[in-house]
């Protein structure tokens, strides 16, 4: 097998769907050994952060010394993002071997091969694993050969029947709680709490900076049910204050908070996996994560921000850093987004800050239309001068003599922009691994 050749095996698991539920992810653990039982994890679940949280986490612990895994989706660029050891991707050759390794386990065990053909046949499919049931125990499974002291390891999509939740963490992090990806998780901010909460294990402590009320107290119900310590990280915190001060080098006021909820993880598993001072603070001002206002100066001098903000939650956080830290720039905005996403909030947030927007499609199966996302811009923003473009290239073309442009709307199209500008390499379009389909059903009416 060749990497590309396993890059289309995963893809072939991809056109099956996702199923939510654990059964298959255990047994398919259970058939590589458990290698969970092996392994120490911080699982990290939210609506919005967890990338850059489990960033931070991921610096902090590999300053203090320890071999860190890091498990996270989706990928910008290349699918082996999402594996790293040491903030090393996985390498093509052990993608390819625990790719064909976990095939020959299914094999044996009688599990029949996973075949786009099958996308409609419901007990066959029902017997493969999903791609992303394959690659959460591909991941375990490297971890474990690599001996990692710690493994930062983020959910999918919700928490209770996601496939990361086969295991027991030594703390579990919420984020936060905000609309996303209702069709699935549940269309109130009760529900996709409660499919986040789905994480919280006995007696494990959780740390959450959730500061909705109804989440809250959702996210307080379950911890007490499961004699879980619930530690709370509000804005106004000392931690929050502690994280203001260090050179944290990704802008805005929210990756502060996302810091502070770092340092209280940190500090609660203080007697477990000890983090001096001097590994917080490296690891801090070391951190990096792209694609969230990463801030690039190309040749020419042009200014470019790439940010993924793909809900209203992170359109407004966006809103709120250009006004801060971007005020006095003229700006353009380059603008994708999904079609499952609150698309005409986001340009109701965004397209006012703008002179000048360039609506785009995003790189997938579920873009929203340009021309109506620009027809939604220019409801807010009657005086930017607003096109609608085929594809990203043709909206960078335009925009090269701009000195400020924005780059926003999904984590798809920021990858597209990395590939574009050099600075992520080129892999065949692997980011089509991202996309899935899923059960008709929000996750609330399944029961586990």
């Amino acid at each position: 097998m060749t990497y590309p050749e396993a890059i289309q095996f995963l893809y072939d698991l991809r056109l099956l769907g996702a199923k939510f539920g654990l059964e298959n992810t255990f047994k398919l653990a259970a058939m590589a050994g458990n290698p969970q039982n092996q392994l120490r994890f911080i699982h990290v679940a939210g609506t919005n952060g967890k990338g850059s949280t489990c960033a931070m986490l991921e610096s902090i612990y590999r300053a203090a010394g320890l071999r860190v895994g890091l498990f996270t989706s989706p990928h910008l660029v290349s699918f082996r993002e999402r594996i790293q050891v040491n903030r090393q991707l996985i390498s093509e050759q052990d993608v390819v071997r625990l790719v064909e390794e976990m095939q020959a386990l299914q094999r044996s065990a009688g599990v029949p091969p996973a075949l786009a053909s099958d996308l409609g046949k419901t007990s066959r499919r029902d017997a493969c694993a999903t791609f992303f049931e394959f690659v959460t125990v591909m991941a375990l499974k490297f971890f474990a050969e690599q001996k990692c002291d710690l493994v930062i390891w983020e959910t999918g999509l919700g928490g209770r029947l996601d496939a990361t939740n086969i295991v027991t963490p030594l703390a579990g992090i919420i984020t936060n709680i905000a609309l996303d990806h209702q069709q699935w998780l549940g269309d109130t901010i009760k529900k996709i709490a409660a499919e986040k909460a789905g994480i919280i294990k006995p007696r494990v402590p959780v740390i959450t900076a959730a500061d909705e009320l109804e989440a809250l107290a959702v996210i307080e119900k379950i911890a007490r049910e499961k004699n879980a310590p619930l530690i709370k990280v509000a804005q106004a915190s000392r931690l929050h204050a502690a994280a203001v001060t260090a050179a944290l080098p990704l802008p805005g006021d929210h990756q502060r908070l996302n810091a502070a909820l770092a340092l209280a993880v940190v500090k609660a598993l203080q007697s477990k996996i000890p983090a001096g001072d001097s590994a917080i603070r490296i690891g801090l001002e070391t951190v990096n994560w792209p694609g969230r206002l990463q801030l690039i100066t190309r040749p020419s001098g042009q200014k470019i921000l790439l940010d993924g903000a793909h809900n209203v939650v992170g359109a407004k956080v966006l809103r709120q850093a250009l006004e801060k830290y971007f005020d006095r720039m003229r700006r353009t905005l380059v603008l994708g987004v999904l079609r499952d996403k609150d698309w005409r909030q986001i340009c109701e947030t965004l397209a006012p800050l703008a002179v000048r927007i360039l609506t785009v499609p995003v790189p997938s199966e579920r873009t929203a239309d340009a021309c109506k996302l620009a027809a939604a811009c220019h409801t807010v923003n009657s005086t930017a001068e607003i096109v609608a473009c085929d594809s990203l290239r043709e909206a960078l073309e335009k925009t090269a003599s701009d000195d400020f442009v924005v780059v926003t709307g999904s984590l798809y199209l920021v990858g597209e922009a990395l590939e574009s500008f050099g600075l992520s390499p080129a892999t065949g379009n692997e980011r089509a691994l991202n996309e899935w389909s899923a059960h008709s059903e929000p996750l609330s009416t399944i029961v586990s």
